[in-house]
């Protein structure tokens, strides 16, 4: 079976920018950033309509501009301590203004510019003409493409059959939802690399169009899947889930499906997506977290299967298995229906034998709480896997040994809960990516 895992290392990549000069942008999420060096100090976004967005630092305050409307958030605004840089972020609808304290980030006021009646962010020839400016006290002004705050939802790039996707150094590829400073719509799809030696480094950002509306977005939880000549991006529509409860429609949550032939695993790409139908196991209000495995013949006539995740109201989910000759004729395999908070639904063959793996969130009754359970194709539970249990629920990304490398180790690739930002960017933000890697044999005898 699987060896017992233990966490070996953490990663916290924060970057407001993360490819600089990369106006204008293709998709609403860019940043600006500036060093301080006066009492005042201005950044600003200028649409090709005259719409102007800026955040400003003035007299220890921090405030954002809608047109000539100002905002300023009198609990988050005042800064205590003088910062070291000025930060505007556009993540998504949402505009943001961030200072740089010490060496972390801090979200010092946001809005939703859909009810403040700015812009439509998402219109591609919005963003085209998009362009930014500062003024004031700054230098070391840097712009681009928006970063992110912290990791999550943490999937392996693989080949069509489940294998890793491997570049030509030995790195393995790793699909990430980039945090925005804020709820899960400000956050989008990235691309990282994780070497041997466990250095992580961002490659892309995928965006995304959706077949039922215009507009670019940045749908995250996604999976990427090398088959044959052409990329197969399967994505969880988060990009404008609701924050509020009673926002919240049955149905509007779903998974899309992508294929291009481009180099996705550099630079920035939005790509046209068409709904993925996935059989529910009952009424079903939202479904995510999408894992895609061919099986049978390796000459491509195999058919697949397909982990997700089904809610039976939001948020009580668990995992379900399909499974057909191709992607748009899937039908039942299996569901986990005695689970209520179990996601990350992932498919890794053991082997000669496929198994999913899931995360059992601390909402569970207490038996199937905090632990990664493992299921065969049935969904049936068989075991779980041995390994430390972050905070949150995290998926188990299970990176098999190189075969090409003697003596390469498996290892466990996730994330945590942990926040940042400050309170007002709260619990989106999560989190740090936690390596693991098998424990030696006789360690584990000892």
């Amino acid at each position: 079976m699987l060896p017992r895992f233990e966490i070996v290392a953490r990663h916290r990549p924060v970057a407001l920018v993360a490819a600089p000069d990369t106006f204008p942008l293709r998709a609403p999420f860019g940043a600006v950033e500036a060093g301080l060096t006066g009492a005042a100090a201005e950044l600003r976004l200028a649409g090709p309509d005259g719409t102007r967005l800026a955040v400003r630092l003035e007299d220890g305050r921090a405030s954002l501009r809608v047109g000539e409307q100002a905002v300023r958030s009198r609990r988050y605004g005042r800064v205590a301590t003088p910062p070291l840089r000025l930060g505007l972020t556009l993540t998504g609808s949402h505009l943001a203004v961030l200072t740089l304290e010490g060496d972390a980030w801090v979200v010092r006021g946001r809005i939703d510019l859909r009810e403040a009646g700015g812009p439509d962010t998402r219109d591609p020839e919005w963003l085209a003409g998009l362009t930014w400016e500062a003024s004031g006290g700054v230098d070391d002004v840097r712009a681009g493409a928006f970063g992110q705050l912290g990791l999550r939802d943490i999937r392996l790039v693989s080949h069509a059959d489940g294998s890793p996707y491997r570049t030509a150094e030995g790195d393995v590829l790793l699909t990430a939802t980039s945090a925005g400073p804020g709820f899960f719509d400000t956050a989008h799809t990235s691309v990282w690399s994780l070497s041997p030696a466990g250095e992580l480094a961002w490659r892309s950002d995928l965006f995304f169009e959706r077949p039922d509306r215009p507009g670019v977005y940045g749908d995250h939880a996604t999976h990427l899947v090398r088959d044959g000549e052409r990329w197969l991006v399967a994505t969880s529509t988060w990009s404008d889930f609701p924050a509020r409860k009673a926002d919240r429609v049955p149905g509007a949550l779903g998974i899309t499906l992508a294929e291009s032939a481009a180099d996705l695993t550099r630079g920035q790409h939005v790509l046209p997506t068409r709904r993925l139908d996935l059989p529910a196991d009952g009424p079903s209000v939202g479904m995510w977290d999408p894992h895609l495995v061919r099986v049978g013949g390796t000459d491509g006539t195999g058919g697949w299967l397909v982990g997700y995740v089904s809610a039976r109201r939001f948020f009580d989910f668990h995992p379900v298995l399909a499974a057909g000759p191709t992607l748009d004729h899937l039908a039942l395999r299996g569901a986990a229906t005695d689970r209520r908070a179990t996601e990350g639904t992932t498919l890794l063959r053991v082997g000669e034998d496929w198994k999913v793996l899931a995360s059992d969130g601390r909402d569970n009754r207490r038996t199937v709480r905090g632990r990664f359970p493992v299921f065969d194709t049935a969904l049936r539970e068989v075991g779980t896997l041995a390994a430390p249990y972050p905070t949150n629920i995290p998926w188990p990304t299970v990176v098999p040994p190189d075969p090409g490398v003697p003596g390469d180790a498996w290892r466990l690739v996730t994330f945590d809960g942990h926040r940042y930002g400050g309170r007002l960017a709260g619990y989106g933000t999560h989190g740090d990516v936690v390596v693991m890697r098998e424990v030696p044999r006789q360690s584990r005898s000892a």
